[in-house]
């Protein structure tokens, strides 16, 4: 089993993660993932969930915002 992993979110790299014990530590790739340096996963697949579910909100926050000024 491999020791650290990169995490994309579609074609884009968000970070890496690094085992840790018995979890992952997460080191973002971009500023856009700055919010979850450091944080610690239990899976990959957690990290991956985090990273998504991150772009996710901002790229819904993004629509709101462009609702509200039309």
């Amino acid at each position: 089993m491999s020791n650290s992993y990169i995490i994309e979110v579609g074609s884009r790299a968000a970070g890496l993660v690094v085992r840790n014990g018995a979890s992952f530590r997460f080191f973002a790739a971009t500023h856009e993932f700055q919010s979850l340096e450091g944080a610690e996963f239990r899976t990959v697949r957690a990290a991956e969930a985090a990273a998504r579910e991150l772009t996710h909100r901002r790229n819904n926050k993004r629509v709101a915002s462009t609702k509200i000024a039309a």
